[in-house]
C-alpha cells in the first residue's frame, strides 16, 4: 500500500484528504533536487542559443504534460523573433495511430524521431515508471543520433532514469501517479514562467 492509499484511509471525509494530500506534496517538494531542475532549465536555453529543437514525448497523462511543455515554453515565453523550438510528439493523431497500426506502439516515438531529430537536439521523456518501452527505445535512438536526454519520472525512477543522461526526479511510492504528475506539471510552470521573465528581461 503506497502513501497515498494510506492517506485516503486514515482521514475522515473530502476535506481532510485535500489537506493530507497537500501535505503530503509539500513533503516531496522539499526531496527535489534543484540542481537537476537548474540543469534541464539550461539544456533548454543552450538548445535554443544553437537553434537546437527539443522534442517531448510520454505517454496517457505524460503526454499531456509533453503538449503542456511545448505550449508554454515555446509560445508561453512570446519570443519569436528568437523562439525556443519545442515540439511534443504526442498531438497527431494520425501520425501517431498510424505508427502504432504500421510498426506498432513500442516503436510511438522512435519513428517519429527518425524523420526529425539531429544532432545535439534534446529530447525529454516524461514518465511516472520510467519503464514505457517506446520512451526507453526513443532515448537510445536519441543516444546514437548524438542528441541530449532527459527524464522527468517518478517513483523510483526506472529503467529511464537510469538510461537518461540527465534526470529530473519525483521520488514517491510506486503506483502514486496523481503526485507524480502533479510535480511534473509544476516543473513545467516553473520552468516556463522564468524563461517567460528571462526573455523580457532580455529584451
Amino acid at each position: 500500500m503506497n502513501r497515498i492509499e494510506n492517506i485516503f484511509l486514515e482521514t475522515d471525509g473530502p476535506k481532510a484528504y485535500f489537506a493530507n494530500y497537500f501535505k503530503y506534496l509539500s513533503e516531496i517538494f522539499e526531496k527535489i533536487d534543484l540542481t537537476q531542475m537548474e540543469a534541464f532549465l539550461q539544456l533548454i536555453l543552450k538548445a535554443r542559443s544553437e537553434g537546437k529543437t527539443v522534442y517531448f514525448i510520454g505517454n496517457g497523462g505524460s503526454a499531456a504534460t509533453a503538449s503542456h511543455f511545448a505550449n508554454d515554453l515555446a509560445i508561453g515565453t512570446r519570443c519569436p523573433e528568437n523562439p525556443f523550438k519545442i515540439m511534443s510528439l504526442t498531438d497527431n493523431n494520425a501520425v501517431m495511430t498510424a505508427i502504432a497500426n504500421d510498426f506498432g506502439y513500442d516503436n510511438l516515438f522512435l519513428k517519429q524521431l527518425e524523420t526529425c531529430l539531429n544532432a545535439g537536439d534534446v529530447v525529454v521523456s516524461i514518465s511516472a515508471s520510467g519503464n514505457s518501452v517506446n520512451l526507453l527505445k526513443a532515448v537510445e535512438f536519441a543516444h546514437q543520433k548524438n542528441a541530449t536526454t532527459v527524464g522527468i519520472t517518478g517513483f523510483d525512477g526506472g529503467r529511464l532514469k537510469e538510461l537518461c543522461q540527465h534526470s529530473v526526479h519525483v521520488p514517491t511510492d510506486k503506483g502514486e501517479y496523481g503526485p507524480v504528475e502533479d510535480l511534473h506539471m509544476i516543473f513545467d510552470h516553473i520552468i516556463g514562467t522564468y524563461l517567460n521573465m528571462y526573455v523580457k528581461k532580455e529584451g
